[in-house]
């Protein structure tokens, strides 16, 4: 989920950088798109190397994901739960998605 969100502003701020809006920075000078694309690099770059700058907040954030995993994979069996009693205690034929079978004897009583 992090890396969808870094991967996502990562992208988003280069083509925000990209579109020339014809701007100067405080100094007055003025920044093209391949400069721009070497500052986004160099900073997708240090967003990444993170867990080795502090290895604790990478295995909080990998036991919080496998906490979410989890409780995600929990709710969707007790949904799936809930919507098979569910779907156990409705007549299937009152839809009209399931035409009721006939016995063997009733086709037999048809023909006659």
């Amino acid at each position: 989920m992090i890396g969808f969100v870094v991967r996502s502003t990562f992208w988003l701020s280069l083509v925000l950088l990209a579109i020339p809006f014809g701007g100067t920075t405080e100094d007055g000078r003025s920044i093209g798109p391949l400069e721009a694309l070497g500052a986004a690099k160099a900073a997708f770059g240090d967003v990444i190397s993170i867990c080795d700058r502090q290895p604790d907040a990478c295995e909080t954030g990998k036991a919080a994901l496998k906490t979410i995993g989890v409780r995600a994979r929990d709710a969707s069996k007790f949904a799936y739960q809930v919507l098979d009693d569910h779907l156990d205690e409705t007549d299937p034929t009152a839809t009209g998605a399931v035409r009721p079978s006939r016995d063997v004897g009733d086709a037999d009583e048809a023909a006659q």
